[in-house]
């Protein structure tokens, strides 16, 4: 049994301690009785492990490979360098790859992960690579696989097919990218395929809709309608929607009102999309990000990923959730003080809302133990000083512990110089 003392608990104003036993919390509280180990985090604040509810696993750590040069920065060739580089993927590489990617999350507090494994390919290479990772890791992280037809359901000869046969093999989620279909009618097709997979085999629902600058790209909007006819809209996510965050405001109030209805998940991706949106303006340029800070406001579940690392769509990225809120957070101007309070559920309580895994997710007495130590005292202090993570646990164990920051030479401004 252990005991976290002197802890600062995340939307928990009343306790400063946690018991914890058999990896589960027991009590939270004061002056709780002695444990066997007594761990003291010395007023730091404590929160639920991040999770990443959008990311490409099998896509990371391609970006500087032969061939996967995007010199557009678009979406679209992204996709291009993408089909050309998949073409030589083995096994043995794609899952190499994929822990590397876990493995860097994870160091940085992540313990849920969401990943679209892109099933245009007729071996489901990456598929079956990340199939044995979700089932090797399953202790130490929560792994959710879509099964996601990149080059499309019908664009891609046979897509809907793979898909399919994604789901059989074990994906969790649907995907879907209608978008870049040939037509919209195509596209609507696809949408209507991809509710019509989740209800045949109970699957979730994940799709990469609207993530293009044309206002008129608008398929979240039959996505909302079926979700909400089958009542299956707390299982259903958009990703991007960029071209929500372009439409005129008597289109978008009468969507949220119906996003509302539905409950209906959305995922915004901060850095990506403000790198490869707005390619085609010039001043004024749009950065890509939906109506983050309207759905928060109106009560619609909205949260971030990181979505690439190192890919043919973003060069750069981590793999730190901090880092994504803190941009996500500026591009939405959402920072009063009340939102700088509670903006971490952005990359907490509802990405675990959006991956349907509230029952095992939380701190709360009867949940698993899975909690992060941030170097700061306050949620506030966490987004202000964008908050290292001091240690990560899982089941009440330590997946990693860091040790106390400190200096060589500590920074004294008084301090005499010759």
């Amino acid at each position: 049994m252990k005991k976290f003392i002197n802890a600062n608990i995340y939307r928990n104003n009343d306790a400063t301690e946690i018991l914890v036993e058999n990896g589960v919390i027991r009590v939270l509280g004061t002056d709780l009785p002695p444990a066997e180990e007594t761990i003291d985090l010395k007023g730091r604040l404590v929160v639920p492990p991040y999770v990443d509810a959008h990311l490409h696993l099998d896509y990371v750590y391609t970006g500087g490979s032969k061939g996967a040069k995007n010199n557009t920065g678009t979406l679209f060739e992204g996709i291009a360098r993408w089909h050309d580089v998949k073409k030589n993927q083995s096994f043995e590489d794609a899952k190499e790859r994929a822990l590397k990617g876990i493995q860097e999350e994870v160091s940085k507090g992540v313990q849920f992960i969401r990943t679209h494994i892109d099933v245009c390919d007729p071996n489901l290479t990456g598929l079956k690579a990340m199939l044995e990772v979700r089932e090797q890791l399953k202790d130490n992280v929560t792994i959710q696989i879509v099964a996601f037809p990149q080059e499309g359901m019908y664009a891609y000869k046979g897509g809907d097919e793979l898909v399919e046969e994604a789901l059989k093999m074990g994906a969790d989620c649907v995907g879907s990218i209608p978008h870049f279909e040939w037509a919209r009618e195509i596209g609507e097709k696809s949408i209507h395929r991809t509710v019509e997979l989740a209800i045949k085999y109970d699957k979730l629902i994940d799709v990469h809709c609207d993530e293009t600058d044309d206002v008129m790209s608008r398929f979240v909007e039959l996505l909302n309608a079926l979700a909400m006819t089958e009542d299956i809209g707390t299982r259903t996510a958009a990703s991007h929607t960029c071209s929500f965050g372009s439409a005129d405001n008597a289109y978008a109030f009468r969507m949220m009102r119906l996003f509302q209805k539905s409950g209906l998940n959305f995922i915004a991706l901060p850095t990506e999309n403000a790198y490869l949106q707005g390619r085609q303006d010039t001043y004024p340029k749009r950065r890509g990000m939906t109506r983050v800070k309207e759905f928060w406001e109106s009560n619609i579940n909205v949260c971030f990923g990181q979505d690439s690392i190192n890919d043919p769509w973003y060069p750069v990225g981590n793999g730190n959730l901090m880092n994504i809120l803190d941009n996500g957070i500026h591009m939405a101007q959402t920072m009063s003080m009340d939102q700088l309070d509670t903006c971490l559920d952005l990359i907490t309580f509802n990405g675990a809302k959006t991956l349907n895994v509230e029952d095992q997710y939380g701190l709360d007495v009867g949940k698993p133990a899975n909690f992060l130590v941030l170097d700061a005292t306050s949620s506030f202090e966490a987004v202000r000083q964008r908050a290292d993570v001091l240690a990560s646990i899982r089941n009440g164990e330590y997946l990693f512990r860091k040790s106390e920051p400190s200096y060589d030479i500590e920074l004294d401004l008084f301090r005499k110089t010759r």
